[in-house]
């Protein structure tokens, strides 16, 4: 009996939970456009590449520069 207390109390708290995240979708709008993405599947538009985040840049110039003084290979700069 007192496993199934805890279980209910268990069943109500997941309930709960998920009783506040869909409100909470509800009221910042994640509900808002449900046919949106289906509709901009028939679009026949170019795609836009995505702005690049500067800090992935940054580690992009750093792996392409080991690659060419050979440090990736295991070379390292005294072989």
């Amino acid at each position: 009996m007192n496993a199934l207390f805890w279980l209910v109390l268990i069943a109500l708290g997941m309930g709960t939970v998920g009783l506040f995240a869909f409100l909470w979708s509800l009221k910042s709008g994640q509900l808002e456009d449900l046919d949106g993405a289906a509709v901009r599947v028939l679009l026949d538009e170019e795609d836009k590449p995505l702005r690049e985040h500067p800090e992935s840049m940054s580690m992009e110039r750093e792996r392409d520069a080991s690659r060419s003084t050979g440090e990736e290979a295991g070379h390292g700069k005294d072989g």
